[in-house]
């Protein structure tokens, strides 16, 4: 499998030519670069003008690797070969490299770039890609992976010192300055060599970064590399400086997981994405591996889309017995800057909430108290200067009974445990549980096993009053926001609970009947796609122009989507017309419209070429209609295995391309059509009705005019 590395941009604030003088010093040697022997010039050129200088260097490289398996081997050095392309004129080095030794065993590749910054012309951007390929390499491939991931995560760190290094050294010397590169016949003829001479100069120093900014120099780099353009735009690629700032300290792997993921989100989810704190929190929920984490995050926004999370703050409002009887709020925050939010679980009626409101209700009220605390962790990182991505989490038990323990109402703390772990991942920093009484322990083995084992380990048990010794509260929280109850001197707002009357109690039907209300009420509709039997809608169009609107996810599989026109109504499907695949799937199913007869062009047109949608994609677009008549929207499946659909495959695809159930797809949809004297603004516009999320993206956009009640439906979520 081919491993891959995406560097964040980082940025010095010294002009090109400058960091070209200072990266200049690290040639022939460099003794921060210890991994770099030597080299020899293969090519050269240099254009007339002295503004393009391209130099080809084969590097001899010392890899730190165990004495057997160089012997095994038969090298103590290995060997690549590195081209640096300077263009003095658009202030670009570009430099690739590629491994001579053992290439036809292991396949390295490089591209490094430095550029200047699109924002500010003194400042200078450097960024690079790596990938690596081990084939084989006599029985040790995961040796040689680990060797060189460790090599160039060692080496990576070190490529702004170095530069810095160097950019001190100048400074000592005197030069603070180097002139831009100009045309001959522009300038003084002394200054033009002198420039292009330094120019040149620095395009050959180029090759000690081989040994890290430049070169597989981690040689044997096992992160990852993607071949594009290299623009050094922190909104793209992100910054190295924002990363450590709004994110915190990652190494660079993670790093490149984080970029990596941001990238193929941004080119599947053609609208606002994610926060970064968001992805980032995926990823640490499953340790950095990019294909599991797309997997969960792609579902969980998926599910805030269909359900409308991300408005949940600005449109719904808890009932009032949620407001006067449910026990917990925030409260200040810890002594890491976290968000605080208290818990009296113990004064909680919680029999007494389900029954008057249901288990969805509840859910829906611990959903809000999620988003807020997305919001509090943002706001808390602009006050104290540094990231905060999770909340600590304070719950008392005092008062805790047999009554809590109530079944239904275990089931719906199951419930609400079993949809925050999913799609609320390292959100918790830290669980406070203070005075457990003795009945804590038969809680804490119902509930336990469907907790997160990294999440368990967040939990600190208190019983009595154990909290107020050494090691408790005071390690956490500083004296003066300790509850009053807890015998501090902080007066707290939270609710204190009680039991709820049970005159808002409401029979078993009210609460199943609320419950449907609040979950099924979405204008998203989900639809199996078959191999053979593709999902099919019918709209009529009685006045021309009118545009058809659609918002779509491909939750499984790769479908191609297509829009058909005809001037007579398909016949209704019969309901045993699709033998098993008529049969409608849990969450989904399958219409099939176009009569097997018809044919292409005699009964019916294409509109729109085909477009295919990879797994994961969310898809929104428009169709302006030429004629009246009946336009069908179809959903087809397509035989391409996902894995083969974008640059993260993953083996569970490649198995799951051998199985049945690999010819199944799925789709949740929803579409509008707007009338042509409805419709206010151009036509692409529409076709890119972008969205945002309202908590998770940096910025949310407003959707255009429509006479539906329901145009938060075209904003993207996923």
């Amino acid at each position: 499998m081919v491993q891959k590395y995406q560097s964040p941009v980082r940025v010095y604030k010294h002009p090109f030519e400058l960091i070209m003088a200072a990266y200049e010093r690290r040639f022939p040697t460099c003794p921060l670069i210890p991994m770099f022997v030597d080299s020899d010039t293969v090519n050269e050129f240099k254009s007339e003008d002295g503004a393009i200088h391209v130099i080809e260097r084969r590097c001899k490289l010392y890899i730190d690797a165990p004495r057997l398996l160089k012997k095994i081997a038969g090298v103590d050095y290995v060997y690549f070969v590195q081209k640096n392309s300077l263009n003095s004129r658009e202030r670009t080095l570009h430099i690739e490299a590629h491994n001579e030794t053992f290439s036809n065993r292991v396949i390295i590749n490089e591209h490094c770039c430095y550029s200047v910054h699109p924002e500010n012309e003194d400042w200078t951007c450097f960024e690079q890609s790596a990938s690596l390929d081990i084939k084989s390499f006599f029985g040790f491939e995961s040796t040689v992976e680990k060797i060189a991931m460790k090599q160039y995560t060692s080496n990576i760190k070190k490529g702004k010192e170095i530069i810095e290094y160097y950019l001190h050294q100048l400074e000592e010397e005197g030069i603070t300055f180097v002139p831009r590169w100009t045309p001959p016949s522009l300038g003084p003829s002394s200054e033009t060599v002198s420039s292009s001479k330094s120019q040149a100069m620095a395009s050959a120093v180029v090759v000690p970064d081989s040994g890290l900014e430049g070169l597989s120099s981690e040689a044997l780099s096992s992160p990852s590399g993607v071949s594009e353009p290299m623009v050094g735009t922190p909104d793209d690629k992100l910054d190295a400086d924002y990363i450590k700032r709004y994110l915190g300290d990652l190494t660079p792997l993670q790093e490149s997981c984080l970029i990596r993921l941001r990238q193929w989100l941004q080119e599947t989810h053609k609208g606002k994405i994610p926060k970064d704190e968001h992805i980032l929190r995926f990823l640490r929920a499953r340790d950095f591996n990019i294909d599991k984490a797309r997997e969960i995050m792609c579902q969980s926004l998926t599910w805030r889309k269909q359900h409308q999370v991300d408005y949940i703050l600005d449109t719904w409002t808890p009932p009032q017995v949620l407001q006067d009887y449910y026990a917990g709020g925030w409260h200040h925050h810890d002594k890491d800057g976290r968000p605080l939010y208290v818990l009296r679980l113990g004064q909680m009626d919680t029999k007494g909430l389900v029954r008057a409101l249901g288990e969805e209700a509840l859910l829906r009220y611990v959903l809000s108290i999620n988003e807020e605390g997305l919001r509090r962790c943002e706001e808390n990182t602009k006050v104290f200067g540094r990231p905060i991505s999770s909340w600590t989490c304070l719950v008392d038990l005092e008062g805790l009974n047999m009554r809590h323990l109530w079944r239904p109402g275990v089931k719906a703390l199951l419930r609400i445990i079993e949809v925050v772990e999913a799609n609320y991942p390292e959100t918790l920093g830290r669980l406070l549980i203070l005075r457990a009484p003795r009945v804590f322990p038969v809680l804490w083995t119902l509930v336990s096993p469907f907790i997160d084992d990294n999440t368990r380990r967040k939990f600190l048990i208190y019983a009595g009053n154990d909290y107020q010794g050494p090691g408790g509260l005071l390690d956490y929280i500083d004296k003066e926001i300790i509850p009053d109850f807890l015998s501090g001197e902080c007066m707290c707002e939270v609710p204190e609970g009680g039991l709820v009357p049970k005159s808002l109690y409401r029979t078993a039907e009210e609460l199943e009947n609320e419950d449907l209300k609040l979950w099924t009420e979405t204008i998203y509709q989900s639809a199996s796609v078959f191999k053979g039997a593709p999902h099919e809608i019918l709209i009529q169009i009685v006045d021309a122009s009118s545009v058809i609107t659609w918002d779509f996810d491909v939750c499984k599989g790769d479908i191609v989507f297509n829009i058909y026109h005809s001037k007579r109504s398909p016949q209704p499907p019969k309901k045993d017309s699709l033998g098993a695949h008529s049969i409608a799937s849990p969450g989904g199913n399958n219409v099939q419209l176009i009569d097997r007869v018809w044919q292409l062009g005699r009964d019916y047109s294409m509109v729109e070429s085909p477009l295919i949608c990879k797994e994961g994609e969310s898809v929104q677009g428009s169709h302006v209609t030429r004629w009246p008549g009946f336009y069908i929207l179809q959903w087809k499946f397509h035989s391409m295995p996902a894995c083969a659909a974008t640059n993260l495959p993953r083996v569970d695809d490649v198995l799951a391309s051998l199985q049945v159930s690999s010819h199944k797809c799925k789709v949740m949809y929803y579409t509008e059509v707007i009338g042509s004297e409805d419709f206010r603004g151009s036509m692409t516009s529409l076709e890119s009705s972008h969205s945002g999320f309202s908590q998770l993206s940096a910025a949310t956009t407003s959707s255009s005019q429509s006479h539906s009640s329901s145009m938060i439906s075209r904003w993207r979520f996923c």
